[in-house]
């Protein structure tokens, strides 16, 4: 078992626990730190046992920048510490009300290939003989950004194409369509592009760190996890803000000063998103739990305790 998996285990499968951790590993200034210092803190957890709280810094580099299943330093942009400054930008910028639909298309290609690529760098790669991507994996990747660009504009395609002018089916399209939207895209961008996981399976473990086999079972449940989390996150991030918006909307103070309403509503999601980053990952624990009854049968009579233990990914 990797030592960010062992340090992952170790955290406990408490929420506030994982929380905490959380809002510790989304620092950006973990972003400085040099490829060498990174594999330096991943050496240092997995070679000492009872880790005191001058190795706290390396526990919380190592964990933020390096690969629980293959130690490899994560690319810069797609470390979690990033997330928020790049994806921020990104969905501020597809949930705006957008004049045409050549701007809602361009601002979904790239929030939707940003998490697309993040979703494949923090998979589980247990099983995968070769580091270089497939040919599969390449065109599903390519699939899935596609259609989840073309159908993230939607509501703007609906706009133009029934050229709708009546301010309550606007308000739906703009405000209510794009709450389910969101989330459904994002459950859906993360199910695809980690399918493979869920084909091959994925190594588990005893509880005592004991490598027990290959699990479909545990490959789909860490994908359903994954997926259903980075649902919450962005459901929550377009329904929050756009709810606030249209309750804002029927106060005389936003009625008399309606130049306020866009800077309200890009604070909000920005906000929103900060928020819910740290939520949204701490929902599952990274080291995931299956019952042994729940698996293979061929893997039950190998495993010691009832509970079996594997990279969940992010």
């Amino acid at each position: 078992m990797d030592a960010n998996l062992l340090q992952w285990k170790n955290q406990g499968q408490s929420f506030l626990s994982r929380l905490r951790t959380w809002v510790c590993l989304l620092d950006p200034s973990l972003l400085l730190s040099s490829n060498a210092e990174i594999l330096k803190a991943h050496s240092l957890i997995g070679s000492t046992e009872k880790l005191d709280e001058k190795d706290e810094a390396a526990v919380n580099l190592s964990l933020s920048s390096s690969h629980p299943v293959s130690g490899a330093v994560l690319p810069l942009f797609f470390r979690p510490p990033a997330y928020l400054p790049i994806s921020g930008p990104l969905v501020v910028a597809s949930l705006l009300p957008h004049s045409g639909v050549k701007a809602a298309m361009f601002w979904q290609f790239l929030l939707q290939s940003y998490n697309a690529g993040f979703s494949y760098m923090h998979r589980n790669s247990s099983t995968e003989k070769e580091k270089k991507m497939s040919l599969t994996q390449l065109l599903l990747m390519v699939g899935t950004v596609s259609y989840t660009t073309c159908a993230g504009a939607l509501p703007q395609i609906f706009i133009d194409r029934l050229r709708i002018r009546s301010p309550p089916l606007q308000t739906f399209c703009r405000s209510i369509l794009p709450i389910p939207l969101s989330a459904a895209l994002a459950f859906f961008n993360v199910l695809t592009v980690r399918h493979q996981e869920t084909e091959t399976g994925i190594q588990v473990f005893d509880c005592n760190g004991n490598p027990v086999g290959v699990s479909k079972a545990a490959g789909s449940k860490a994908v359903w996890e994954t997926a259903l989390s980075r649902a919450v996150l962005f459901g929550t991030t377009a329904g929050v803000p756009n709810l606030l918006v249209l309750f804002l909307q029927r106060s005389r103070f936003f009625q008399r000063n309606s130049l306020l309403m866009a800077p309200c509503r890009h604070i909000s999601v920005a906000l929103v998103l900060g928020l819910m980053i740290p939520v949204s990952f701490s929902l599952f624990s990274p080291a995931g739990t299956i019952n042994r009854e729940s698996v293979e049968e061929e893997l039950q009579a190998g495993a010691s305790g009832q509970t079996l233990i594997y990279h969940r990914g992010l």
